[in-house]
């Protein structure tokens, strides 16, 4: 299968091309500088010139392969516009995929979170059956506006593409991570201490990116159309259980954070309104139907590897 695969040069991007690769698939990493078509083809895969921001261009490239997986995000309009502009940017993108690609059954995959903003109060895990909540314009200002995103390409399914969304959790680790947990482990290092909120009973799911290279790869494959898959190695982790594992890899305590306006924004920044979510999703749609298993390291084997904590 020829693959378009965008945002290829960043953190789950980087494995997901070689595992296409791997796998006997021709791909061509979308990049929109010399630097990032150096690091496509340094991957092994094509380099096609672009940005997701030419509609057009993405729109022929798309069209030109037998299937997308899209990974890449607008994050370069955060700070202008925020998570509104972010949202109304990467919706005319998927409805450009649309126009590129209905009718075809090709495949379109692309990434989501674990934990869609409205979830918060499921009362149990949430699965592959549990839709995104409807987002846009009503929830202007809040994460829940980018659910606009993920319905549109749900929605595709409808228009003869093979859409589906696999939904990354809170901390994907690897040797290249430069997420969540390199930031707690930096506030750790910043602040002597590290902290979670209140009793930390709340729960973040985790997966090893190779893990979910490998589920992306199988959700272009064989995944059905109008699909959630969940990239999740089990169905989460007490974030106290996560901020002790790092306080004993630094040697500096861990302690509760009261879960206030005024205490957690103290110490995690902008942070603050993440740590505090409690995530608890099951992937067992996603083994069963694509025989997807994780066998990467799990966080804490993974956090023991040497590059979370380097030797002094």
């Amino acid at each position: 299968m020829r693959v378009l695969v965008t945002g290829g040069t960043g953190h789950i991007g980087s494995y997901i091309i070689p595992e296409l690769i791997a796998a006997g698939h021709e791909v061509t990493g979308l990049a929109r500088s010399d630097k990032a078509a150096d690091a496509v083809a340094a991957l092994g895969a094509k380099a096609r010139r672009g940005d997701i921001s030419d509609l057009e261009g993405l729109k022929a490239a798309a069209a030109d392969a037998d299937g997308v997986i899209h990974v890449a995000h607008r994050q370069d309009l955060l700070p202008s516009g925020g998570i509104d502009a972010v949202a109304a940017a990467e919706l005319q993108i998927m409805l450009a995929y649309g126009e590129a690609l209905a009718g075809s059954g090709k495949p379109l995959v692309v990434s989501g979170s674990i934990g869609a903003p409205g979830w918060e109060k499921l009362g149990r895990p949430a699965t592959e059956e549990d839709p995104s909540l409807p987002g846009g314009d009503a929830y202007k200002g809040t994460l829940r506006v980018r659910n606009v995103v993920d319905l549109a390409v749900i929605g595709l399914a409808e228009r003869g593409v093979r859409s589906s969304i696999v939904r990354i959790p809170t901390i994907a680790h690897s040797m290249t991570d430069v997420a969540f947990l390199p930031l707690l482990i930096g506030l750790a290092k910043e602040k002597g201490v590290i902290g979670y909120p209140g009793e930390g009973a709340n729960l973040w799911p985790a997966v090893h990116a190779r893990d979910l290279a490998i589920l992306f790869r199988l959700a272009l494959e064989k995944g059905e159309a109008g699909k959630y898959w969940h990239g999740v190695e089990s169905e989460g982790i007490p974030f106290r259980a996560i901020a002790e594992a790092i306080g004993s890899r630094l040697n500096v305590p861990a302690v509760s954070i009261p879960a206030d306006v005024l205490m957690l924004p103290g110490y995690f920044g902008f942070l603050a309104n993440l740590v505090t979510l409690d995530l608890p999703a099951s992937n067992l749609i996603t083994r069963q139907v694509l025989g997807w298993e994780p066998t990467q390291p799990g966080l804490f084997a993974d956090m023991d590897n040497g590059h979370y904590f380097p030797a002094a």
